[in-house]
């Protein structure tokens, strides 16, 4: 935002002064943020911050140890330098002692050989604050219009992030709170280098503050959330310089979209579905009484009174990208096609879209009505009139209830097992909960910062001493559960002597400081290593 010394020492009226740096040059860099007269050796007494200091030095004191004093006063207050002009009090040099004492601070002292206005060196200095404030305000404008649109549009976190790397000229990358890489751009650098080894690297970067600068590793950092519940990181990679204002500015508004466009839900289903849509949202969020829901549907030609409901959802696999997605098939003609499936198979059920990539349904099945043939046939046909995303849709469902108030649990359960059976070999009709078991409710949780959480608080330790020794104990640590804590067959497996597997395993326990011999520390860290492996899909 401010000119430096050295740009203030590249101004014509100054260099008509033929200024010569005689000490501190390290120091060209600082901020001039204003220009300071004063001829007063205690003047830094009146100063705030990063004032270029302008003197003749006709009553600094002639003692060596007061002329140090002076500049260390100056360098305390933070002042951006010190210029003096000869031939009032000095006529060819300073005196060593000034010299010296600025030298060893890295504190810029500039000599000017003849005489020059001072008046016309603040006026010039004070053109470029300004001039630098308006322009930093047309970039803070810049930048706020380019994220403002694409919050509008509901940008995808890949479309926001490149914005973020493009304004800023640097690689930028967002990661979750198990420091997985969720999106990324490299900038034109090589997205191998960039991303390789990431956890390890991000592991060791924990800026104390929400948004903070680790010299380190040279990253600016800022937390991603909103309504007090964060979910990831956004980090600018930097070059090892400390990063200017303005990047820390572009940086928290590209992470502010990203909250924001995470809570955004977009629409794009017909007034029938919409209705549909509203109706099973209520039924999810207890928005309606159970009254208000048979009521509700009834109205939508669909009986739900005295008849089992079973939850279902629909979730295209994640090999589905968004471009397939729009391109072919919208979330609006994928919902209206499961309509239309329901309708052939003269199915009564609720259809509406739940998300950016799954449909729901409330089938009401009458007494007559054989589920798993319901399912089967209702599976078959979606197939066929949808013969694009065979292979990729997944259909969910829940147990069967008697009773519109238990619908919302067995669409929940139905959610559940969609989102586990994603990651599920094969092409069965469709998936319940026995068919994806503890693995699949681990993997079902990965983004619930609750369960990365506990497997940061578990393994976190162990996580960080393999990134800092290039050890292995994590994974030696999976072996021995696996192997149902015999330590004989753990070695085996682990291609290690046996004394060489218990010293791991002694250093596995120092690390988080757990007893390997109680079975419930065990169990602990066994759902952790499950959870990370669901985590790291």
């Amino acid at each position: 935002m401010f000119p430096s010394v050295a740009d203030v020492m590249a101004l014509d009226v100054v260099r008509r002064g033929m200024p010569q740096v005689v000490a501190g040059t390290r120091g060209l860099t600082r901020p001039v943020r204003w220009v300071h007269i004063s001829e007063m050796p205690d003047a830094a007494r009146l100063l705030r911050g990063g004032e270029l200091v302008l003197a003749t030095g006709i009553a600094l004191p002639e003692a060596s140890t007061e002329l140090a004093r002076y500049v260390a006063d100056l360098v305390a207050v933070e002042a951006a330098g010190l210029v003096i002009e000869l031939g009032r009090r000095y006529t060819d040099e300073l005196p060593r002692p000034l010299v010296a004492a600025a030298e060893k601070a890295g504190f810029p002292l500039v000599t000017l050989r003849r005489e020059t206005r001072f008046v016309g060196v603040t006026e010039a200095v004070h053109s470029l604050v300004v001039d630098a404030q308006v322009a930093q305000l047309r970039e803070s404008e810049a930048v706020h219009q380019a994220f403002t649109e694409l919050a509008v549009e509901g940008a995808e976190a890949g479309d926001v992030v490149r914005q973020a790397s493009r304004m800023a000229g640097r690689p930028v990358v967002l990661e979750n709170l198990a420091h997985q890489v969720l999106a990324y751009d490299p900038a034109g650098t090589r997205a191998e280098s960039l991303l390789d080894h990431w956890e390890d690297r991000s592991r060791q970067v924990r800026p104390g503050a929400r948004t903070g600068f680790d010299e380190r590793a040279g990253w600016l950092v800022t937390m991603v959330g909103a309504r007090g519940h964060d979910w990831g990181r956004l980090i600018l990679v930097g070059d090892g310089t400390s990063p200017p204002s303005r990047q820390t500015m572009l940086l928290e508004r590209a992470a502010s979209t990203l909250a924001l466009n995470r809570l955004v839900v977009r629409d794009r289903e017909t007034l029938e579905r919409q209705t549909h849509r509203t109706l099973l949202s209520g039924i999810l969020t207890h928005s309606y009484t159970v009254a208000e829901v048979t009521l509700r549907a009834r109205a939508l030609g669909v009986q739900l009174e005295g008849r089992r409901l079973v939850g279902a959802v629909l979730r295209l696999r994640r090999g589905v990208t968004p471009a397939l997605l729009e391109s072919q098939m919208r979330l609006r003609d994928f919902t209206e096609t499961a309509a239309a499936a329901v309708r052939e198979r003269r199915l009564v059920a609720l259809v509406g879209g739940l998300d950016d990539d799954s449909v729901g349904l409330l089938i009401a099945l009458g007494a007559q009505d054989a589920e798993d043939a319901a399912l089967r046939g209702f599976s078959a046909t979606l197939h066929k009139l949808a013969p694009d995303f065979a292979a990729d849709v997944v259909i969910a469902v829940g147990s069967s209830v008697g009773a519109v108030r238990d619908a919302r649990r067995s669409l929940l359960e139905a959610t559940q097992v969609a989102d586990a059976a994603l990651h599920q070999g094969g092409g069965a009709a469709f998936y319940r909960l026995p068919d994806v078991r503890l693995r699949g409710l681990l993997h079902l949780l990965r983004d619930d910062t609750r369960l990365q959480t506990y497997v940061e608080r578990e393994l976190g330790p162990l996580l960080e001493y393999d990134a800092q020794h290039g050890t292995h104990l994590v994974q030696m640590l999976a072996v021995y559960l696996e192997h149902g804590r015999n330590k004989s067959a753990a070695a085996d497996a682990a291609h290690l002597s046996r004394p060489s597997f218990y010293e791991r395993l002694r250093r596995i326990e120092r690390v988080l400081s757990v007893d390997l011999d109680q079975v419930e520390s065990c169990l602990s860290l066994h759902v952790a290593l499950l959870g990370l492996e669901a985590l790291r899909r």
